[in-house]
């Protein structure tokens, strides 16, 4: 059901300068994305307590880490779980170092998911007051991941496959859920207005670039 969240996302960080850097990953999670980051100098996972894969933990409003000691520093699928996501971004700017690069992911039209919160959604104009307004940035660009198309088909298929889940047979729909994010994705590449973040569009995520 995430597709139209991780095929973009994965794009955009495999595009992304982190070779011989120093990176940071706020909100590690189980470190799904490490791989892409192969060539960077050091990557330190960051986490709340309890987490075995952080090599150190604590609030993400106050990351045990020295100012300007990151040349990378990633928060990726975090922000809408974090309850005072202006703190946050004044966290990710605090620890990057000058010129440094923070990559930030988070949802514009996604199904509610509390692990453990759930608390935001936003626009790209609402990421870019979020960030210009705890931070100062030599650049900052706020881009969509998937387009309307794709968006509509994520949430076409999370619904189908909430069905054929409650059904019993939820493989059965595995075709289905395929056939939805393809049908967008392909509808998004024909037609660039639809991944525009214009009036009426639809995101699923919108991908954050600041240079500190």
């Amino acid at each position: 059901m995430q597709y139209a969240v991780r095929r973009p996302l994965l794009t955009w960080l495999k595009a992304q300068p982190v070779a011989g850097r120093r990176v940071l990953d706020v909100g590690c999670g189980d470190r799904p994305y490490e791989p892409l980051f192969a060539g960077a100098a050091e990557v330190v996972g960051f986490d709340r307590p309890g987490n075995p894969y952080a090599d150190i933990h604590g609030s993400i409003e106050a990351i045990p880490v020295e100012d300007a000691s990151f040349d990378v520093v990633l928060c990726l699928q975090v922000l809408e779980h974090v309850p005072d996501p202006g703190a946050a971004v004044r966290e990710l700017r605090r620890v990057v170092r000058p010129g440094g690069l923070v990559l930030a992911t988070t949802h514009g039209v996604y199904p509610f998911h509390p692990n453990p919160e759930d608390l935001w959604r936003w626009t790209d104009t609402g990421l870019e007051r979020l960030f210009e307004e705890n931070g100062e940035w030599s650049s900052l660009t706020v881009t969509p991941g998937a387009g309307t198309a794709l968006t509509v088909a994520m949430l076409v298929a999370h619904l189908a496959d909430l069905f054929f889940k409650r059904a019993h047979v939820r493989p059965l729909g595995a075709p289905l859920v395929f056939a939805l994010n393809a049908g967008g994705e392909a509808l998004d590449r024909a037609v660039p207005l639809l991944r525009a973040p214009v009036p009426g569009s639809l995101n699923a995520n919108f991908h954050v670039a600041a240079v500190g």
